[in-house]
């Protein structure tokens, strides 16, 4: 049950933000609401309703939608920053208000007609996967789609869902653009029209109500579906990796939180058998210290290569090969050292870590979780690699490259 917290900061309809400060300044005062929730966030193994209107309330959704077309218009940096700041108070919501706003993203690749009429809704939230894990038979008008997504985030609540699929023409796989064995091609419809199973039993990242999805035989207008690889526009966000770049704030922002509480506990707290202040305590001292660096250190990366890709798309250039390696690994970085930091703060609290009543439990978990993401395994550390060297990148997708 969702307490009576959820409602303690309502910001209403007339009063949405229109600036990147404002913004920036509703998500932090959502931390301790979220925080003060994330135990019914975890229970419900989704959103709640309340929350999700919270963070409706605060433009969360609607931050990437341009300045021109009435949103606040954050670039990639500043969108990570807002979901950096969501995830001090709870990761599941950070992870969905991260996935949810991609929708002004997705309209740089729709036809106009479709990003201008049916998608017009600056808080329109949308879920689902990417990847290629369905079948679109392609009919007169569109697509006939069957197939089962999972990993979900944020679909108990969206407004739309994506489903990526190979085409098939004549019951035969259809080649890609570029002449691949693969033709990929991303789905979008009303998330009634897709049946939602309730398969989010999970260790970490438990409130991302991640379920699931499935269609059989859903039609699928021309119109509604997409390549990565195409866009309809030009700009920063019109790219394939545009939908990625925001994705270390979740990460960044939990280990924030960690080091944070720990931080606090220490300064009440005594070391048993040498009778000594934790503030004392040279082992505490190392860990907290410790901690920092590699925080900042990879903090420090993750904007410094966002900054720097964002000059170069808002030049008109292109990004070169260092440039889109750099955003890559400094990606997988902010995931693997987040979960170092807060599993060596968890050892150093030691048994009182264990407890439910401690966040760090939580963290850890969903910390955990988070690490097994598709874009935060090796196999991206194997395709910048290979970027690098000329070779074949195995997931050439987290590069942001598209055929």
């Amino acid at each position: 049950m969702v307490t009576s917290q959820t409602a303690a900061i309502r910001h209403p309809a007339t009063s949405l933000p229109t600036t990147a400060d404002e913004l920036l300044s509703r998500a932090e005062d959502l931390v301790p609401v979220l925080r003060a929730v994330s135990d019914d966030i975890e229970q419900a193994r989704r959103l709640p309703a309340a929350v999700v209107q919270q963070l409706r309330d605060a433009g969360v959704f609607r931050m990437g939608v341009p300045v021109e077309q009435g949103g606040p218009g954050l670039d990639s940096v500043q969108q990570t920053e807002v979901v950096e700041i969501l995830a001090r108070g709870d990761a599941s919501a950070a992870w969905c208000a991260m996935i949810g706003m991609d929708t002004p993203l997705y309209a740089q690749f729709l036809p106009e007609s479709v990003a201008r009429d049916e998608l017009s809704d600056p808080d329109a939230i949308t879920a689902g996967l990417i990847l290629p894990l369905g079948r679109a038979e392609r009919v007169p008008g569109g697509y006939r789609v069957t197939g089962r997504w999972q990993f979900g985030s944020g679909i108990t609540h969206a407004d739309w869902v994506v489903a990526g699929c190979f085409v098939h023409r004549d019951g035969q796989p259809e080649p890609g653009p570029d002449g691949g064995p693969g033709h990929w091609r991303i789905m979008l419809a009303p998330r009634q029209e897709f049946e939602v199973i309730d398969t989010w039993h999970t260790t970490g990242l438990a409130g991302s109500g991640s379920c699931d999805y499935q269609a059989h035989d859903l039609f699928v207008p021309e119109r509604h579906s997409f390549s990565l690889g195409t866009p309809r526009t030009k700009g920063p966000y019109a790219t394939p990796e545009a939908i990625l770049r925001n994705m270390p704030g979740v990460p960044l922002g939990v280990a924030r939180a960690a080091l944070d509480h720990v931080r606090e506990l220490a300064a009440g707290r005594t070391d048993r058998a040498a009778a000594t202040p934790w503030a004392d305590t040279y082992r505490v001292q190392l860990a907290v210290a410790e901690s920092e660096m590699e925080l900042s250190a990879a903090r420090h990366a993750v904007y410094g290569s966002l900054r720097r890709q964002l000059r170069i798309l808002e030049a008109g250039g292109e990004i070169g090969r260092d440039d889109r390696v750099d955003t890559v690994l400094a990606r997988v970085n902010a995931f693997r050292v987040a979960r170092t930091i807060v599993s060596r703060l968890y050892d150093l609290v030691a048994t009182t870590a264990v407890y439910r009543p401690s966040p760090l439990d939580r963290w850890l978990r969903d910390l955990t979780t988070m690490r097994q993401h598709v874009i935060a395994q090796d196999q991206v550390l194997q395709s910048a690699g290979a970027h690098l060297l000329g070779g074949t990148p195995y997931n050439p997708f987290s590069l942001g490259i598209v055929a």
